[in-house]
């Protein structure tokens, strides 16, 4: 099963609306220059609803080069399970969070020892787009991105759509698929019929690896 993160979740209709659609992990984004940002009080507001209403979706914090502090006290205040470091973080913040984070990278890294966790998702691996950290709707290197998906139980992200996302899964085989911006019906507004649409063509490329691998 292909796990569906969605991410840059501000409100909690749309929180209910991406869990209703399907999916597994929702994202809430902590780097306040992202059009997605939110507040920490507004996410505990919608957090603490999610908990206890449903424990079973992991709830990630995005941050963008912040001190591994200000991580712990986000991801323990908001009920995060995981933080995701989408900046110029090194190994030791990883070590810090003790296994409770893991790296994006914007674009395919030259190597990702130090960096790669024991457990999925390995790794995030967005579009690279000079002086942006994610959420610019370009897509990433999918014929790199699938050899790494061969050894690492990786999040394949940037610019996934409803309408691409089927052809990135069945190109990349990854763990995972991450949607943000393809997803909207604005800048931070998500859209319910499109987060629909995009866990259904997951699931139909599933289907359709599948039955190739059986072949």
């Amino acid at each position: 099963m292909i796990t569906v993160k969605i991410c840059g979740i501000k409100t909690l209709p749309d929180a209910l609306a991406a869990i209703e659609a399907g999916a597994d992990y929702l994202g809430f984004n902590f780097y306040p220059k992202s059009v997605r940002f939110i507040e920490k009080n507004a996410c505990v507001e919608i957090t603490s609803v999610l908990k206890r209403e449903y424990p079973q979706i992991k709830l990630v914090g995005v941050f963008v080069n912040a001190s591994v502090e200000e991580i712990k006290d986000i991801l323990q205040t908001c009920y995060l399970d995981l933080a995701q470091l989408h900046g110029d973080e090194l190994p030791e913040t990883l070590s810090a969070l003790n296994g409770k984070a893991f790296k994006a990278f914007r674009g395919i890294p030259a190597s990702v020892d130090g960096f790669a966790r024991s457990e999925p998702p390995a790794f995030l691996l967005d579009s690279s787009v000079k002086g942006v950290y994610g959420g610019s709707g370009v897509t990433a290197d999918w014929t790199a991105a699938a050899e790494l998906a061969k050894k690492y139980p990786l999040l394949l992200a940037g610019g996934l759509t409803p309408e691409n996302v089927a052809e990135a899964v069945c190109r990349v085989q990854p763990w995972g698929v991450d949607a943000a911006s393809g997803v909207e019906a604005a800048p931070g507004k998500k859209d319910a019929g499109k987060m629909m649409q995009f866990v259904r063509e997951v699931k139909r490329a599933e289907i359709t690896n599948h039955h190739h691998e059986e072949l």
